[in-house]
């Protein structure tokens, strides 16, 4: 039985700033240690990768947790965020209350936008931007009650108190 995605994985370049970039931005919290390792056979076997070496974290904002991974080893492939049309996992979306407020929060901590305001699209008004590594993230508000995927129909997870 599938309960549902557990987490989306980023690749960034700086891991400190990234991390400081999703608390302030959407507030991520890390959860647990951050991680790390280098020349470990196991690890390796996990990522299908050999050789490799990284540092992580794990964070997590309502019922959604977020993993960001630096790697050292090897070097990636590319060094720019994907765009919506490429291969592979291009985007999050993050739902929002206040579109119009959260677009200007959101600029003043370094996300940039392609369009000048966000976009009515009918169930949703909605914009992706690019976080200050260039990875894409949309925002959206939805505005129809009978939108067909409604935030509100997942499950709330209670914050640690």
């Amino acid at each position: 039985m599938i309960r549902g995605i557990h987490h989306v994985a980023v690749h960034v370049h700086d891991l400190d700033k990234m991390i400081r970039f999703y608390r302030d931005a959407f507030g991520f919290e890390v959860v647990g240690e951050p991680f790390g390792w280098e020349n470990d056979e196991f690890i390796d076997r996990i990522v299908s990768v050999k050789g490799s070496a990284a540092r992580g974290a794990m964070l997590r904002a309502g019922s959604c947790y977020f993993e960001l991974f630096e790697y050292s080893a090897p070097q990636p492939g590319n060094t720019r965020g994907l765009n919506p049309y490429d291969k592979g996992y291009t985007h999050f979306c993050v739902d929002v209350t206040d579109i119009k407020q959260e677009f200007e929060r959101l600029q003043s901590l370094g996300m940039t936008f392609p369009e000048p305001e966000p976009i009515n699209v009918g169930h949703v008004i909605t914009i992706y931007g690019r976080d200050p590594e260039g990875n894409l993230i949309e925002i959206q508000e939805t505005i129809d009650e009978n939108c067909d995927f409604p935030l509100d129909q997942l499950p709330s997870i209670p914050a640690k108190q």
